[in-house]
């Protein structure tokens, strides 16, 4: 054979093969690389509905290392946000599945609307009961909102002009009011807009209005919490019990502050609200110490910046809140903000991964510091507020 008939048959040769080879199906084994966020996202979504329901297990953080679920009785202050991811899920994909176990979860909350040893009535029974009266008319859930509230109100102080939140540490706090505190008052005023009894609505404006006037630094950052002397009603001392130091500024705490008073804007339509709202967003998105991802530090103060824990959870309270802002003001940074942040937390360096079987979406939450627990895991309040972001953000696309 000459050589031009080898090299042509050579070719021949090459150009089948490569034809063969490209006919053949792809095989490679399926890894989390190759898996789209959306599908990720989804992944993690059925996790939600695969966990066994207990009414004693409401599942509240993860640890990744030792790969152990921290679940809760319904007590507990988080107990509500299980059953609201089901709730918003089903409000995302309109997927019955979660509507109907949404339902058992939520169930389990009922019997806290008679304790009174707690502020945390508006994340647990508002968080459940108030997401699943977003999905469909139920004149049972409304009377537990009213009930609730009727129990919430009887920790209200006239003198002190707040509602208490906790009970313990009374040897160093006579009446501690923290930040996280407005998050509760939602469940009153709805109570007033269930029963038309105004006097959920007043309490809820009477604590706001005391939270205003003592608890903002004069650059509009909060401090978590504030001890009153409830003989007079005057501060006794302002301290964290979560943040690095008395005078830091915690991050979750600067998130409660923003959409407390958002919401309370949006019962009362009182400026003074939103101009605090947006005093205390200017200062958190603003912050020197923000990563360019728009997920904060636990706390903007830690001393070991830039290698402290991220507080998701922080971001995605934040993130909500500013789409709910941006609807009172027009002011696209906030709408902006919100878009970078879950722009960031719908990515692989936040969503947790494929094979993690557990009842979470996203990763690097920071819990409490002062315990040195949930510092950079997994927690249920990081996905409930991530989302409630989605969701606002849908309703406005």
């Amino acid at each position: 054979m000459d050589n031009n008939k080898q090299i042509i048959l050579f070719v021949f040769i090459i150009g089948f093969t490569t034809l063969i080879t490209s006919c053949k199906p792809n095989l490679k084994k399926v890894d989390e690389k190759d898996i789209s966020v959306d599908s990720l996202l989804n992944l993690r979504y059925e996790q939600l509905l695969q966990y066994p329901i207990d009414s004693l297990a409401f599942p509240r953080s993860y640890t990744i290392k030792e790969g152990k679920i921290k679940k809760v009785p319904s007590k507990d202050w988080t107990s509500g946000f299980f059953p609201g991811n089901l709730w918003q899920i089903f409000e995302l994909t309109q997927d019955n599945r979660y509507k109907e176990v949404a339902k058992k979860w939520t169930a389990f909350v009922e019997k806290e609307k008679f304790n009174n040893h707690t502020h945390d009535m508006g994340f647990k029974v508002f968080c459940s009961f108030g997401n699943g009266l977003k999905s469909f008319e139920n004149q049972h859930y409304k009377n537990i909102v009213v009930k609730s509230a009727q129990t919430l109100i009887t920790r209200f102080d006239e003198k002190v002009g707040s509602i208490r939140s906790w009970d313990f540490n009374k040897h160093k706090w006579s009446f501690p009011v923290i930040i996280d505190n407005m998050m509760n008052l939602e469940l009153l005023f709805e109570a007033t807009k269930i029963s038309k009894d105004s006097m959920y609505h007043k309490i809820a404006v009477a604590h706001a209005n005391t939270t205003l006037q003592n608890h903002f630094r004069p650059n509009n950052s909060t401090w978590h919490v504030l001890d009153y002397n409830p003989e007079n009603g005057k501060v006794n001392t302002r301290v964290t019990h979560q943040g690095i130091s008395d005078d830091s500024s915690w991050a979750r705490g600067q998130g409660w502050a923003i959409y407390g008073f958002t919401m309370a804007y949006r019962y009362t339509k009182n400026p003074k609200y939103l101009e605090q709202a947006k005093a205390t967003a200017s200062f958190f998105t603003g912050h020197k110490n923000m990563p360019e991802d728009g997920i904060p530090y636990w706390d903007f103060d830690a001393p070991n910046i830039p290698n402290e824990p991220r507080d998701v959870s922080a971001a995605a309270i934040v993130a909500s809140a500013l789409i709910e802002l941006y609807g009172y003001t027009n002011n696209e940074s906030y709408l902006n903000y919100s878009k970078k942040v879950l722009n960031s937390l719908q990515s692989k360096n936040y969503i947790l991964a494929e094979n993690v079987k557990a009842p979470f979406i996203l990763n690097h939450s920071s819990g409490d510091w002062s315990k040195r627990a949930e510092m950079d895991e997994p927690i249920v309040y990081g996905d409930y507020y991530f989302l409630e972001a989605l969701t606002r953000l849908k309703k406005i696309k």
